[in-house]
């Protein structure tokens, strides 16, 4: 798989910037601010979160570069 993958949740309330297989960025909203957040997973379960992202369209679908920047310039 080419990095980095972009994903968000259904919900369109969490975005996701997957570096790799262990590490990916996250745009939360909290009130009216934008919250980026790095991750580094080291245990089993982060990274089994990472794979879902990734795999599982119940959990997360696909975005695109230009959708997950446009929240950074908010």
């Amino acid at each position: 798989m080419d990095f980095p993958v972009y994903r968000k949740y259904l919900n369109n309330k969490k975005f996701f910037k997957i570096l790799n297989d262990n590490e990916f960025e996250e745009i939360s909203f909290i009130g009216d601010k934008v919250v980026v957040i790095n991750h580094i997973a080291t245990l089993f379960p982060d990274k089994m979160f990472i794979s879902d992202l990734l795999h599982d369209e119940n959990i997360a679908k696909i975005s695109s570069k230009n959708e997950y920047e446009s929240y950074l310039r908010l």
